[in-house]
């Protein structure tokens, strides 16, 4: 090798970066020990910028385009160098090309569910999972904050902090919101672009900058049952949602499923026959006493005594047991008995019982019931009825 070969082999005449991947960010340059002279060519391809750092300082910074690297169009660097004149010299300076290219495979998801308060439901643990666009927008911002002194920064190596972030802010958006999970469920595709906000707030602070948010949010499956069922049966929001609040009913319902899938299981033997037996009776007594809560509550403006109880009948109200399909219910005031008769659950046929009658006997035989069905009047000295209530 001759003398000129040599000391060309120390020069730098051509830098560029030829990235065939799309999840690498940042890549110096590799320079060693070599110089870059006078005139240099300087590739800088679309999607690429290019940072020139000369002592630990951010120097020059390009655009795509085919640079000649001279004084004029080095400006900073002929500043820090203290190039008055021009540079006729080779000099030393590290260049990083930076990709500003989107990165759209990127996901993230809650490593913890978040809590939310939930209107129907209270408090609700809620997941969240999606895809994230990003890409690299001040690539001077990036260098110093995620690059420092490495010579290669894929996404990899920021992946832990990406989702880090993008899972807390999901849960500031959230609370941001002020919506139950329901509602963000329900409203997940228009809320991704306000997710989408967030983020970019908090990932500004590297360089880096957001172009789209997908996100699917996931209920506990407990309350995906509970509602799949309500919306089954035909049960209105609010009748579902008392249902969920009061534990008592929720547990009822939760019973009532574990017997069906015991009672169809094919497999069970002599205890599915005895389960299918008595799934009839136990269903029946939930419903009538579901039927007794519901027609003993309290007429609207009454002081009620505590959630979920009932006032006992007043002295000397006569009381009545009523069969509520093949179920003895009660016992129920007369006054009350009016409630089932308007609702077509006691009939004149329907069997009644109370304390002093010998066995159970059609309610239109019975003289106290009588005014109910619109029936005679008591015979001549049979005592009056107590007084309704109130």
């Amino acid at each position: 090798m001759g003398l000129m070969d040599k000391i060309r082999g120390e020069f730098v005449d051509i830098i560029e970066w030829l990235d065939d991947t799309n999840s690498t960010l940042a890549w110096r340059f590799p320079r060693y020990d070599n110089e870059i002279k006078n005139g240099a060519e300087l590739i800088v391809r679309e999607g690429q910028q290019a940072v020139f750092v000369y002592r630990g300082q951010l120097a020059d910074r390009y655009e795509p385009g085919h640079y000649a690297l001279t004084t004029e169009n080095m400006p900073i660097m002929s500043t820090l160098q203290g190039w008055k004149h021009g540079f006729n010299s080779p000099f030393r300076s590290e260049v990083y090309f930076v990709n500003t290219r989107p990165v759209t495979d990127f996901r993230w998801g809650t490593p913890q569910p978040v809590t939310v308060r939930d209107p129907d439901f209270r408090m609700v643990q809620v997941r969240a999972n999606g895809t994230t666009i990003v890409k690299v927008v001040d690539p001077a911002v990036f260098l110093r904050q995620v690059i420092g002194t490495e010579s290669v920064v894929d996404m990899e190596q920021i992946t832990d902090l990406l989702r880090r972030t993008v899972a807390l802010a999901f849960s500031d958006m959230v609370l941001a919101t002020g919506l139950g999970a329901i509602d963000l469920q329900g409203r997940q595709v228009e809320l991704s672009d306000k997710l989408r906000e967030f983020v970019a707030q908090r990932v500004a602070s590297f360089g880096l900058g957001v172009d789209a948010v997908t996100m699917t949010i996931s209920l506990p499956e407990e309350i995906q049952q509970a509602m799949t069922r309500g919306v089954a049966r035909g049960v209105e929001a609010s009748g579902f949602a008392d249902n969920v609040r009061d534990p008592n009913r929720y547990q009822q319902v939760q019973a009532a499923d574990a017997m069906l899938a015991a009672a169809q299981n094919p497999g069970g033997g002599a205890m599915g026959a005895a389960m299918q037996a008595g799934m009839g009776v136990a269903l029946g007594g939930q419903m009538a006493g579901a039927m007794q809560a519901g027609f003993a509550q309290p007429a609207a403006g009454y002081a009620q005594p505590g959630y979920g109880q009932q006032p006992p009948p007043l002295p000397g109200q006569q009381q009545f047991h009523i069969d509520l399909d093949g179920q003895a219910a009660g016992p129920f005031p007369v006054d009350q008995l009016r409630q089932f008769v308007a609702a077509g659950r006691l009939t004149p046929q329907t069997n009644v019982w109370t304390t002093g009658m010998s066995a159970w006997a059609a309610a239109s035989t019975v003289p106290a019931l009588q005014p109910l069905f619109g029936g005679p009047p008591p015979l001549p000295g049979t005592p009056p009825p107590p007084p309704p209530a109130g």
